[in-house]
C-alpha cells in the first residue's frame, strides 16, 4: 500500500479521542434530554469495539508496515458521528439527521473497509463488490440490533417499518458510494498493476 500521509496518524487519534470523550459524556449525563430512551449506556461498550477491529486484523495479518491509519480512522468515524449526533442533540433537532448519517456513515465505513481490501491485492471490481456487499450485511445486522434494543425496552428509538426500509436503502447506497470513492481516490497504483498483470 502507498506510504501513509503525515496527517493520517493525527486524524486517527482525533477520531479515537473524540469517540471516547463523546461516549464518556453520554454515560456521565444519561438524564440529558437528547439521551432519553436511546440506551446510550448500553451502546457505549459496543461503540468502542470498532476501535479494536483494524489493529486486531492488522496484527493477525502480520503487522505489515505501514499501519493503515486512514482505514482505522474511517472504520471508527461513523460511531463518533452517531454519538456526536446524539450528544449535540441533532437527532431531536433536525428531522433528517438519521437519514444523513445513515448514508454518510456507510460511505465512511465501507470506504475504510474497501481501502483495507487494497492490502490483500484483489482487483478493484472485487473490492468494490465486497465493500458494497459487506455494507449491505452491516446495515441488516445494525437494524436487527436496533430492533432488539427497542424490544428490550428502549423507547426512544421510535423504529417504524418505513424508517427501517429507508435506513436499509440509504446505508446500502452509501456503502456502494464509499467503496467507489475508496477505489477512485485511494486505491494504490501498484494494486491496480498487480490486478491487471
Amino acid at each position: 500500500m502507498a506510504k501513509e500521509s503525515g496527517w493520517q496518524p493525527t486524524l486517527l487519534w482525533v477520531v479515537r479521542i473524540g469517540l471516547v470523550a463523546a461516549l464518556a459524556v453520554t454515560v456521565a449525563f444519561p438524564d440529558w434530554e437528547q439521551f432519553a430512551g436511546k440506551g446510550m449506556a448500553f451502546r457505549a461498550p459496543f461503540y468502542l469495539v470498532p476501535a479494536f477491529v483494524v489493529p486486531l486484523v492488522w496484527k493477525l495479518r502480520g503487522s505489515h508496515r505501514p499501519y493503515p491509519y486512514l482505514v482505522d480512522a474511517l472504520v471508527v468515524a461513523p460511531f463518533l458521528a452517531d454519538t456526536l449526533g446524539n450528544a449535540l442533540n441533532f437527532y431531536n433537532t433536525y428531522d433528517r439527521t438519521d437519514d444523513v448519517l445513515h448514508f454518510l456513515n456507510w460511505v465512511l465505513l465501507m470506504g475504510g473497509i474497501t481501502l483495507g481490501l487494497a492490502r490483500t491485492g484483489i482487483g478493484r471490481l472485487n473490492a468494490w463488490s465486497l465493500g458494497w456487499g459487506f455494507g449491505g450485511l452491516a446495515i441488516i445486522w445494525w437494524e436487527a440490533a436496533e430492533f432488539l434494543v427497542q424490544e428490550m425496552g428502549t423507547a426512544g428509538l421510535s423504529l417504524t417499518y418505513e424508517d427501517t426500509v429507508g435506513d436499509l436503502i440509504l446505508s446500502s447506497t452509501g456503502g456502494a458510494v464509499g467503496a467507489a470513492l475508496a477505489i477512485a481516490f485511494g486505491w494504490p497504483s501498484r494494486v491496480n498493476e498487480k490486478a491487471a498483470g
